[in-house]
């Protein structure tokens, strides 16, 4: 593929992501009061830019027209939001992998042999 095709293909999804953004934005904004939904910060327009919209499922084209997928939320508490998920989500990756190399459940018992190492000759 060529490098100019490449470009105009990465170029196309951008601004469709970009209009897709501003079309939901927009609706969210009209839906909701400019507070953000975890510390209650309020907006006005002088801030707006501020005001972010997090999808409550992170898919970002799941947008119904009622806006439950969304909520508002400032730049701090959409960013702390996306590292609760990130760590979530590679903690439980770390938890699976462990759980894979290790085989298993363990399935040794070490107090089996216990009564006779304990019992007096």
């Amino acid at each position: 593929m060529s490098t100019d095709k490449l470009d105009r293909i990465v170029a196309e999804a951008r601004l469709n992501r970009e209009k897709r953004e501003k079309d939901y934005r927009e609706q969210a904004l009209k839906i909701y009061p400019w507070v953000c939904g975890r510390c209650t910060r309020e907006f006005t327009r002088a801030n707006l830019q501020q005001l972010t919209v997090h999808h409550k499922d992170h898919n970002h084209d799941n947008n119904p027209p009622d806006g439950s997928n969304w909520e508002l939320l400032c730049l701090y508490c959409h960013d702390n939001e996306h590292s609760r998920y990130l760590e979530a989500d590679a903690s439980t990756a770390t938890r699976e992998s462990q759980s894979q190399s290790a085989g298993g459940p363990a399935t040794h018992n070490p107090f089996a042999n216990l009564k006779s190492l304990l019992k007096r000759e």
